[in-house]
């Protein structure tokens, strides 16, 4: 379920456009944003010819953990033990499955996981969880909130949060989860990146700064925390209209250069890549439309984490 920020094939977006077009929408999601840093070609194969990838194990446990965080606070705060949040593991893949069938696919062919173990190797992540944070203790304000805003640029900011904090003074607290392992030294401000992006859209939307961004590392147990200021997100702002610029540079030029680094071994298009020997699908001609509405392409996709 890709954040993307397509719109559709042409004929959503009239008669002008001829049935090989691809119309974008004007809007840009912190998930996208990294994609076209890390690879232009990355976000073409996404975003405009919107290729289908295989699920990845350790994609889907991080969406799995994050759906049964976001189910224990349900509970009574009293209820909110790791037992609770154990035992719910199996009824939140049961619903994950239902809605993505093709998530059983992870299960298929030699070498793939067994369903049990799987499942099993969610337990040490939500006890690591425990180890951080008492949700006993807590009530989050909002939980995968999707939160937009107007840029000055001419299109929009979107993304989902995976919880919101509010003390009774109104200080905001953005909190992400990752099922990965924390960045190494040196990597701190990339894994930050989508953090800013947030904190950027709530101050714009709300008209007050977060005061703590907060990264939870479910993998190693550690806390990733930052405090923002107004200095901060004027340069995150400026940083995403030059990436918006550049986007929309690729879609006019036709020029999705692919770039190739470490992170290609998580790549699930290696095969038409130039860099490996590959040749992409033809290009249609891409056309940037106005933001439209949030949709099913907006929501939140989970990605390998244990990457430098």
């Amino acid at each position: 379920m890709p954040d993307t920020e397509i719109v559709g094939p042409a004929d959503m977006a009239g008669d002008a456009a001829a049935p090989d077009t691809v119309v974008l929408s004007s809007s840009l999601s912190p998930s996208r944003a990294s994609d076209f840093m890390t690879c232009p070609l990355l976000y073409r194969f996404r975003v405009v010819d919107r290729l289908p990838e295989p699920p990845s194990e350790a994609a889907t446990r991080g969406t799995l953990v994050h759906a049964v965080l976001e189910r224990l606070f349900d509970e009574p705060a009293a209820e909110r033990t790791l037992a609770v949040a154990t035992a719910m593991v199996d009824p939140v893949w049961r619903t994950l499955l239902a809605e993505e069938p093709e998530l059983g696919a992870l299960f298929d062919g030699e070498g793939a996981p067994s369903v049990e173990a799987f499942l099993s190797a969610a337990a040490p992540l939500l006890e690591t969880y425990f180890g951080l944070e008492d949700p006993t203790r807590l009530e989050p304000a909002e939980r995968e909130v999707l939160v937009e805003s107007a840029n000055d640029e001419g299109f929009v900011l979107r993304g989902y949060i995976d919880r919101l904090d509010v003390a009774p003074d109104g200080a905001m607290r953005v909190v992400d989860y990752k099922t990965g392992r924390a960045p190494r030294d040196g990597f701190e401000q990339k894994a930050m990146f989508q953090m800013r992006f947030y904190a950027l859209v709530l101050w714009r939307v709300r008209g007050r700064i977060p005061a703590l961004l907060q990264l939870l590392y479910l993998g190693s147990g550690e806390i990733l925390r930052y405090e923002p200021d107004e200095a901060d997100l004027l340069a995150t702002e400026r940083k995403v209209a030059a990436l918006w610029t550049a986007i929309r540079t690729s879609a006019e030029r036709g020029d999705w250069r692919p770039n190739k680094s470490r992170l290609c071994d998580w790549c699930a298009h290696q095969a038409l890549c130039p860099e490996f020997g590959g040749t992409p699908p033809p290009l249609p001609v891409v056309q940037i439309g106005p933001p439209m509405p949030q949709n099913d392409d907006d929501s939140p996709v989970r990605v390998p984490e244990e990457m430098p």
